[in-house]
């Protein structure tokens, strides 16, 4: 029984794919791809198809993919209905609440203004906190928020911290750490248990081996 395998787009195609690489399975046609969108692996029964983050998400939910690799962040700001298997660690990144230096987020006096293209993520953390919160959807660079004036401070994710320093802005606060996990739809996990399995044991694996090379 051959599996469906959705990977989000970009960094974390390639990562995957060299984990795939490691444990025997046939990723030539992801290499050599063109303009190509769905792939046949050249040894094993799987089919692996290249979509965006949030579309993951939905073509797992639909039962179209069986397995998808996406990151957390992702899955934080999307409700899945489908079973989280593997932390991949890769794709390693944080959730962080970031502002001018000279901006009072925490202490001010009102509700606080963050500017965000993870409102849901933004919300919650904010909520927790017990801070009342107004998220302004943001799409393009968040770091301008604050600088504009639009918003007190971001949610957004940081990896390096280069381009938050390049513009003034600090990091006040980590919300989470992010990095690539493997879903499974529920579903296909009772009709396709072994496969999934197999594919999931596969990737750990690696997950296994690449943790005591760093030890």
């Amino acid at each position: 029984m051959s599996l469906s395998i959705a990977l989000t787009k970009g960094r974390l195609e390639k990562k995957t794919v060299a984990m795939l690489d490691q444990v025997g399975y046939g990723t030539q046609n992801l290499k050599d791809k063109g303009r190509a969108l769905v792939f046949e692996d050249t040894i094993k029964p799987v089919r692996y198809f290249l979509v965006k983050s949030n579309d993951v998400i939905t073509y797992v939910n639909h039962g179209v993919a069986d397995i998808g690799v996406v990151g957390k962040d992702t899955l934080l700001e999307r409700e899945s209905g489908n079973y989280e298997l593997l932390d991949l660690k890769i794709g390693k990144c944080k959730f962080c609440v970031a502002s001018l230096p000279e901006k009072k987020v925490f202490n001010k006096v009102g509700h606080v203004k963050i500017g965000t293209k993870y409102p849901n993520v933004a919300r919650k953390y904010f909520l927790d906190q017990g801070i009342d919160v107004e998220v302004i959807k943001i799409d393009g660079s968040v770091e301008l928020a604050p600088i504009l004036g639009l918003a007190d401070g971001i949610v957004d994710i940081v990896e390096t911290g280069t381009t938050l320093k390049e513009n003034g802005l600090v990091i006040l606060d980590e919300v989470c750490d992010i990095s690539a996990r493997v879903i499974v739809n529920k579903a296909s996990f009772k009709l396709k248990r072994e496969e999934v399995l197999q594919f999931v044991q596969d990737l750990e694996s690696v997950v296994k081996s690449d943790a005591d090379t760093n030890q």
